[in-house]
């Protein structure tokens, strides 16, 4: 019976491909440029509004620590562990590290191996049934003359570095999220006591009109107006428990639980301490944020997938070896005599494609300078953040301080006309005037505070949170 040919690399032909492979490496890994350097961004000195002097003085890794509550470092750390958006990001990291080890794989050659058993039944009766069995194993190799798959694995792991960056900047938004709607639900539970203490003011002024109505010393008219003061402020009170319940219905969803099962057990901002912060220098602002260092590993990517699109203009090289045989016999199927082998060198190169090859080559240029722009622009917004985390920290300083001020004075404004009416040197509009005022500032001032200590929050955001930029493989412990 006769035996078609297989084949196989023989050893010194393996030797001779595996040098030549290692020739054409060196040649391609001369011919990539995968790497640029960073576009440049106008960096200020200091910030304006800061009074450190330029002094270096970051958040740390833990910076919600510093409002001085127990159950917000027990919350965040909850958030952290089971925040929905952490999770799909992290998911994004494990796609990225999975696309990575594809991008590789063809940097290093291929090998399938197959086999076969055929039996030939004869259809005359004198003649006899015929098993046969082969076997091959192919290997094939693409040299990567021009570095097109060293710079599709370079882009892969630009992308993997981006989504880890992109990790980063989930966690630290979830973070402050549930650091500023906590403080948000206490603010609301403040205000709430407030309007019921107005409301018990309000009430205790009716208790006098109506007494006085009675002897006759106030008018129907005055009754009225007071009734209606007293209603205006307790229709305040169930829109201020609504708000409290959406509060902490997005506070569940940010950790991730039901809104059914959770609540929020401090009554107030009274325990809250309000941390100084002290950026330092602008420069450092771009090691520190990871969206800064997102836009920068995406920028890396564009322009190794630059590299990939150029390469392809240029002629593939594929070397293929195969070897094997095939006999009647399993046991004889590798023998001498049965064995064949061949290696072989294939070149590929595009002549016409209508533009194609061009047309991505342009499309990956263009996409590059696009996100160069993304990066300077992230930069930018970087700043802008900061100082305007700055700005808002000393305005609503100064604005709470008078707000204090005027509300000192319009309790004192308030208590004196109430005692003015009950002896009849006041009229009823004086009381419900002060009292009006008086409800309004504390109410503005419960506000400012809230807004005072989420500008605080947004200043530790706006400067990273505490997080740095470690080299890849350091342990994530490490990491914010």
């Amino acid at each position: 019976m006769s035996r078609s040919p297989v084949r196989f690399f023989s050893p010194l032909a393996l030797c001779s491909s595996a040098l030549l492979l290692l020739l054409l490496s060196g040649c391609a890994s001369q011919q990539i440029e995968t790497k640029e350097a960073t576009p440049s961004v106008e960096i200020p000195s200091g910030w304006d509004l800061s009074a450190n002097n330029g002094e270096q003085d970051w958040p740390d890794s833990s910076w919600w620590k510093r409002f001085g509550s127990d159950e917000l470092s027990q919350l965040v750390a909850q958030g952290q562990a089971s925040n929905l958006e952490i999770a799909a990001a992290i998911s994004r990291v494990h796609q990225a590290e999975a696309q990575a080890r594809i991008a590789g794989a063809p940097l290093l050659p291929n090998a399938d191996f197959s086999t076969s058993i055929n039996r030939a039944l004869p259809l005359a009766s004198s003649g006899s049934a015929v098993t046969s069995t082969s076997g091959l194993l192919e290997i094939g190799y693409e040299v990567d003359f021009w570095g097109k798959n060293k710079a599709g694995l370079v882009a892969a792991e630009a992308s993997l570095q981006a989504n880890r960056y992109d990790r980063e900047t989930v966690a630290l938004t979830v973070t402050s999220g549930i650091v500023s709607t906590y403080l948000q639900v206490l603010s609301l539970r403040d205000r709430l006591e407030i309007a019921q203490q107005n409301v018990a003011n309000a009430e205790r002024v009716l208790n006098l009109v109506a007494a006085q109505s009675r002897a006759g010393a106030a008018s129907p008219l005055d009754l009225a107006r007071q009734r209606s003061a007293v209603a205006g402020q307790k229709a305040v009170i169930p829109d201020l428990m609504q708000q409290e319940r959406e509060a902490q219905t997005a506070l569940a969803i940010l950790l991730g639980r039901p809104p059914q099962t959770f609540t929020v057990n401090e009554p107030g901002l009274a325990k809250i301490l309000l941390p100084q912060v002290t950026p330092g220098l602008p420069s450092e602002l771009l090691s520190r944020r990871p969206d800064i260092r997102h836009a920068e590993a995406q920028l890396a990517a564009a322009n190794a997938n630059v590299a990939v699109a150029r390469a392809a203009l240029f002629p593939s090289i594929r070397l293929t070896g195969s070897a094997g045989g095939q006999s009647n016999a399993l046991l004889s199927l590798f023998n001498g005599p049965n064995m064949l082998a061949n290696l072989g060198a294939g070149l590929v190169a595009p002549i016409f494609d209508a533009g194609r090859l061009n047309s991505e080559r342009d499309l990956a240029i263009a996409q590059k300078q696009e996100l160069v722009q993304v990066y300077r622009s992230t930069v930018i917004n970087a700043l802008s953040e900061v100082d305007t985390a700055l700005g808002q920290i000393r305005s609503l300083d100064e604005q709470s301080k008078l707000k204090n001020t005027e509300m000192e004075q319009a309790r004192f404004a308030f208590e004196l006309s109430e005692i003015r009416y009950r002896v009849g040197a006041e009229d009823l509009m004086t009381v419900l005037d002060t009292q009006r005022t008086l409800s309004e500032v504390q109410n503005e001032l419960g506000q400012l505070k809230l807004k005072r200590l989420k500008a605080t929050v947004s200043l530790y955001k706006a400067l990273g949170g505490g997080w740095q930029d470690v080299p890849v493989g350091t342990p994530a412990t490490e990491k914010s």
